[in-house]
Order: structure tokens, then C-alpha cells, then sequence
């Protein structure tokens, strides 16, 4: 012991010794020689990405891996192909912010809004459902209020899901918007052991946490595609172009422009797989092949199998729909029902920014409003974040934005309303394309402000709910 203490102390003095000794000539020669040439050497941004930077003379070996160069693109990327036809004359060159509008033009505004909506139901029917397969995870007591909410909404999707017939074998369901993947971790847990079934996970960005890499089940695959939705054709995808699997669209508070390149990505691109394999329409082909009664006995066979008689390209969707200030004109699905009612894409700039008026959380009165200062709205994306609960987390200068002459429940209906019309465009546009679609309250708004439910079924289908 002694011996070793001995060897360790000579050992730290002779560190020490050299340590505290200057560099040899030639090493001190060689060190400055090499600080010219650092400091010669030119540092640039990253032309892939202007965060970081790169020596100029190393550029071009940095290109070849730098992390955020162009990658090649999958077979199911297809650029803008859930777009939407882009027309530039519809598009005004510069729209006033709402802040800016005088009350006059706020009151045309907002009577062109009340016409357009005359006759819709704005009383929904509440579906506020649940599902034995959150039964534990709901009365877990470690559970805050935050992820209590959640589950509440996942599992009431989950009740509106399996409601509709659509929980079964033999399937896709594709989750958009998916995050962590929660909402098809539930619809796993769901259907136990049922035989192949796909889950396919759109994300546009990296997610950590993800829940979709704990399964190992033998009967269901996850498949997470990091892609934005605008790109995405469904038939591109390698089992969905292998096998005739129905496809089941869900989402959980998609936001705004994202379930309408969602709705087309399914209708449109989608349901062109008929065409591909040289067949009618789901809605055209039924028609003419069967009468009603023969349609509904088809249906009804086929839910109680849980299994399409028919193979459908799309099932049904259930799509739980948020954040309507972020919708955007050149990609939502039902322009021709807004031209319809004499409105155009400067009345739905509008609407589309005061539906967040409707869940922006206001307390301040006219009087108060009045009273302070206005300021000018932003036009941005970025000026309503939607927060965990799923409504617009809006700055509390935010209410002094808006027109004085209204009170909180005139804004709030008036938001309501413009919700409503873009949604009843979406109706109309899945009516079209042969699905029947419908608007429900799917949670109670103490859970979330936003808390109605799109779902849709091919017409078939929905004629056997209804004799249910």
C-alpha cells in the first residue's frame, strides 16, 4: 500500500513538473503555424441550412453528409399532390389585418358571414362516447389533469370508431397528424388480437417519445412515415399497393389546413386506386349494381363480419378537427361550396382568422377593449399556438385586437359560426364524393374547446348504420 501511495505522488509530480515547463521550440513552432492557418481559413453558413456553419475550402466534402440535404425521395412522394388547384387571380395581393378593418366593413363582414350560414345546424349532436380499452389508463391516480383530458378524447374517438363498425381485421388505418402515435396505440389495444392489420403514422417532424416502437404483436405492423401530407399518395405505399386493404383515416386534432390535404389525400388520391384497377367509383358501382335493399343487406352482412364484402379504398374517416385559423384557401376542399354561397378567398381569409374567436379563451369586455389600445393583428402563422388542451393559446394583448362594438358571446358565436361554415364546406366536398359525413360533439368543452368530430362513411355503409 505504502509502495503504491509512493508511485502515485512521483507520478502527480512529475505531471505537475511538465506540465508547468514551456513547449519545445519546434512544438511551439508547429502550434502557431497551425493558429495561421485556422485563422487564414474562412468560415461560411451552410447553403442546406443557414443554423450552422463550414469551413469554405471543406464545403463541398460537407455537403455530401450534411444532415439537412435533400434526401432521396420515397416512391409515395409526389410533390403537391394533395394541394389543390392553385389560382392565383382568386388570391388578393394584400389583405388588411382584421385590426384594421374599420367597424363598417367588420359589420358587412360579418352580415355576409350570418347569410352564408342561414339554415345550417348549429347544434350538434353530442357522441361522447368512451372505451373499455382506456378503462385502466382513465382511473390511473398518477394521472394529471392534462393527460386525463387526453385519454378522455382518445378514448371517446375510440368509442366513435368502433361505433361506426369500423374496428375490425383485415385493415389500414392511417393516423395523420399522428405525433406520438397515441391514437393508434389505443386502436391496437382495441382490436387484441385481430388479423392483419396496418398502421401507418404521417408526421411531417421528428417526434420523440414515440409510442408506435413498443409494439411486437404478430398480427399488427406500424409503419411511421415522416412526411408531410401534402406529398403523400396512399397508393404509392408498398402494402397498400400490395393488398386491397381498406383504409380507416383518423386523426386527433389535426390542425386546420392539415385535414384538408388529409381529406383529399384520401378521397382524391386515394380512392383514384379504383381507376388504377380499372373500376368504377365505390358510390357508382354500387349504384348500379345493386338495389337499395340488396345494398343495405350487403352492409349489414358485412358489419357483422366486421369485414368489407366489397373491397372499399376508403372505409370511413374520423377525424377530430381543430385550430380553423390555420386553414389556407389554395388547399381547402370546399371552395366550390363557398363560391357557391357568392364568397371567395378574401371572405375566407377572414372567417378563417375569426373562428379564433370562438375558442380564444377572451374575458375582456367591450368597455374594457374600448379602453385600451389597439394593436395590430398578426397575419402569421405563428400567432395562435395551439396548446396541449387543444385551443389557440392566445397573448392577452390579443383582445384588444379585436372590435370593440362586440361583446365576448358575440364573438364567441360569431367564431362559432365561421367554424361551422368552413366545415360545412368540408361536408359538402365528402358529399360529393360519395361518403356521408357528419359533424358530432365528441368530448365536453371542459375537456377541450375544440371538440367536434368529422366522420364519414362510403354511402353504403352509412345506409346499413341507419337501419341499425
Amino acid at each position: 500500500m505504502f509502495l503504491s501511495l509512493s508511485l502515485s505522488l512521483s507520478l502527480s509530480l512529475s505531471l505537475s513538473l511538465s506540465l508547468s515547463l514551456p513547449l519545445p521550440l519546434y512544438l511551439k513552432n508547429k502550434k502557431e503555424k497551425y493558429l495561421q492557418e485556422e485563422n487564414a481559413r474562412k468560415r461560411i453558413l451552410c447553403p442546406l441550412d443557414p443554423k450552422h456553419t463550414v469551413y469554405e475550402d471543406q464545403l463541398a466534402k460537407h455537403l455530401k453528409k450534411c444532415n439537412s440535404r435533400e434526401k432521396p425521395k420515397p416512391d409515395f412522394f409526389i410533390q403537391d399532390i394533395n394541394a389543390g388547384l392553385k389560382d392565383e387571380t382568386e388570391i388578393p395581393e394584400q389583405i388588411v389585418p382584421i385590426s384594421s378593418l374599420s367597424e363598417e366593413q367588420l359589420e358587412i363582414l360579418i352580415k355576409k358571414l350570418k347569410k352564408a350560414s342561414e339554415g345550417l345546424n348549429s347544434t350538434l349532436k353530442d357522441q361522447i362516447l368512451s372505451h373499455p380499452a382506456l378503462h385502466d389508463a382513465l382511473n390511473d391516480p398518477k394521472n394529471g389533469d392534462s393527460a386525463t383530458k387526453h385519454l378522455k378524447q382518445q378514448a371517446s374517438i375510440l368509442g366513435n370508431i368502433e361505433k361506426l363498425k369500423l374496428l375490425g381485421p383485415r385493415r389500414c388505418f392511417v393516423e395523420f397528424g399522428a405525433g406520438k402515435g397515441k391514437l393508434s396505440h389505443w386502436v391496437d389495444i382495441a382490436l387484441k388480437d385481430a388479423e392483419k392489420v396496418h398502421f401507418i403514422l404521417v408526421e411531417k417532424v421528428t417526434t420523440r417519445f414515440k409510442v408506435d416502437g413498443k409494439h411486437r404483436k404478430k398480427n399488427s405492423v406500424f409503419e411511421r412515415l415522416q412526411i408531410d401530407i401534402q406529398h403523400l399518395c396512399l397508393n404509392k405505399i408498398p402494402v397498400l399497393s400490395r393488398e386491397k386493404l381498406p383504409v380507416v383515416g383518423i386523426g386527433k386534432h389535426l390542425c386546420g389546413v392539415a385535414t384538408d390535404l388529409a381529406l383529399r389525400c384520401l378521397v382524391e388520391t386515394r380512392g383514384a386506386s379504383c381507376e388504377e384497377r380499372n373500376e368504377e367509383p365505390l358510390a357508382k358501382r354500387i349504384k348500379n349494381d345493386k338495389t337499395d335493399k340488396e345494398i343495405n343487406t350487403l352492409a349489414e352482412e358485412g358489419s357483422e363480419k366486421n369485414v368489407p364484402e366489397k373491397w372499399t379504398p376508403v372505409a370511413g374517416i374520423v377525424i377530430a378537427l381543430c385550430c380553423h385559423h390555420r386553414c389556407d384557401w389554395r388547399h381547402y376542399v370546399g371552395k366550390e361550396y363557398f363560391r357557391a354561397l357568392g364568397l371567395g378567398a378574401e371572405e375566407f381569409h377572414y372567417f378563417q382568422r375569426m373562428s379564433s374567436w370562438a375558442t380564444c379563451g377572451m374575458q375582456t369586455t367591450s368597455v374594457e377593449a374600448s379602453a385600451v389600445p389597439r394593436s395590430r393583428e398578426s397575419e402569421s402563422d405563428n400567432s395562435e399556438d395551439h396548446d396541449e388542451d387543444g385551443g389557440p393559446r392566445t397573448p392577452a394583448t390579443h383582445a384588444a385586437s379585436l372590435p370593440g362594438f362586440l361583446n365576448v358571446e358575440e364573438k364567441k358565436k360569431i367564431g362559432h359560426l365561421c367554424k361551422l361554415l368552413i366545415d360545412q364546406g368540408r361536408i359538402e366536398y365528402l358529399q360529393q364524393k360519395g361518403f356521408h359525413p357528419m359533424l358530432q360533439y365528441y368530448t365536453d368543452p371542459g375537456v377541450s374547446l375544440e371538440n367536434v368530430l368529422l366522420t364519414a362513411l362510403p354511402t353504403q355503409s352509412s345506409s346499413a348504420e341507419a337501419t341499425a
